[in-house]
């Protein structure tokens, strides 16, 4: 299927790929203040309602700077948050006073994530009850690396690869370009590009590799407040992650496919 346009041309089926590059998935809805998430006792309710797929839980303590009109000096402040992880590590819930968050290391298809955090956040709305949702969004994060760094001339379109891939590419050693496209009521950040060993652009995400390596980094969102509806975020949720997939499959060729078992 050739895509001319990814904003606009219908998305093509989903191609599995045995050895697929995907090195993190996450949806992420942000509500407002629910100040008693901090309380262990108000959250127990959630964590028994999706303790059988996320049964390990950690308590951590986020750090924020607060900044504002009123505020002489940037204020640091604490926050809990709750960190609901399956027995094999590679799915994790992440619960704050303000957003709820699924991410994953094991992504196998869209239909089994958006199941998933339909569970989730089905628990979110009988035991939490937010009224809005201040921002909705999906991230998908690819890793080149190894052998195929040196073939992703082959791999990426041209338009995307930037200099990797080029005669000057032996000289770069950290090279990343950023691009936000609005459509209508969302937008589309857009990372890609090479990466020294062990350097991130995003440590919450992204974690730092051992060896050179190249990233697409597709994060769709919008901040448009809306009511809080179980079925309007999976409904919103699908539309994203198809949009950021058909995006996907316009960045790379069929030849990428190949190389990572695509049949």
């Amino acid at each position: 299927m050739v895509i001319k346009d990814p904003f606009t041309d219908p998305s093509p089926a989903e191609v599995p790929l045995a050895n697929a590059p995907l090195v993190r998935v996450i949806a992420q809805l942000r509500f407002p203040l629910v100040a008693s998430i901090e309380q262990r006792d108000f959250v127990a309710p959630f964590q028994e309602a999706i303790r059988a797929t996320y049964p390990i839980l950690r308590q951590e303590q986020t750090q924020q700077l607060l900044f504002g009109a009123n505020i002489a000096a940037p204020v640091r402040s604490a926050n809990t948050a709750w960190r609901f992880n399956s027995e094999d590590g590679h799915w994790r819930v992440s619960l704050t006073s303000d957003f709820l968050a699924l991410e994953t290391t094991k992504y196998t298809s869209r239909n089994d994530f958006l199941k998933r955090l339909e569970m989730v956040v089905a628990a979110l709305a009988q035991q939490i009850d937010p009224k809005l949702i201040d921002r909705l969004g999906v991230r998908y994060v690819d890793r080149i690396s190894g052998d195929a760094l040196a073939e992703i001339g082959k791999l990426v379109r041209p338009e995307v690869r930037g200099l990797s891939g080029t005669l000057a590419a032996s000289s770069v050693s950290h090279s990343i370009t950023e691009t936000i496209f609005a459509k209508e009521d969302v937008q589309v950040l857009v990372r890609w590009g090479q990466l020294p060993p062990n350097v991130t652009v995003d440590p919450a995400a992204i974690e730092p590799f051992e060896a050179p390596s190249w990233i697409l980094d597709l994060d769709m969102f919008s901040s448009k407040p809306r009511s809080f509806s179980t079925d309007a975020v999976i409904a919103d949720t699908r539309r994203y992650m198809e949009r950021l997939y058909t995006f996907f499959r316009w960045a790379v060729t069929d030849d990428f496919l190949r190389h990572y078992g695509g049949r």
